[in-house]
C-alpha cells in the first residue's frame, strides 16, 4: 500500500510503501491523530522494515493509495 505525505516547504511529496499486511484503518486512525495534534510525531515503518517520522506540524495533505496494488510491467 502506497502512502503519499506533503510537507510544507517541500516540493515532492514523501512516498512511504506500507507492507501489505499493514492495517489500512489503523494507519487513517493514526494520520487524524496526527492532523488533530494529537501526536507531534508520526511514525510509520516501510515494506522494508525502516522507521520513519514526520512532525504532524509540517504535514500538508495524505494519500493513501489501494490496498490491492497489482503494477503492470517488470519489476
Amino acid at each position: 500500500m502506497e502512502l503519499r505525505i506533503g510537507i510544507a516547504d517541500n516540493p515532492q511529496p514523501i512516498t512511504v510503501n506500507l507492507p501489505e499486511s499493514t492495517d489500512r484503518e489503523q494507519v487513517k486512525t493514526s494520520v487524524e491523530g496526527a492532523l488533530r495534534g494529537k501526536a507531534a510525531v508520526l511514525w510509520l515503518t516501510d515494506d522494508k522494515g525502516r522507521e520513519i517520522a514526520l512532525a504532524s506540524s509540517r504535514i500538508t495533505h495524505v494519500e493513501l493509495g489501494p490496498s490491492d496494488s497489482n503494477p503492470i510491467g517488470f519489476g
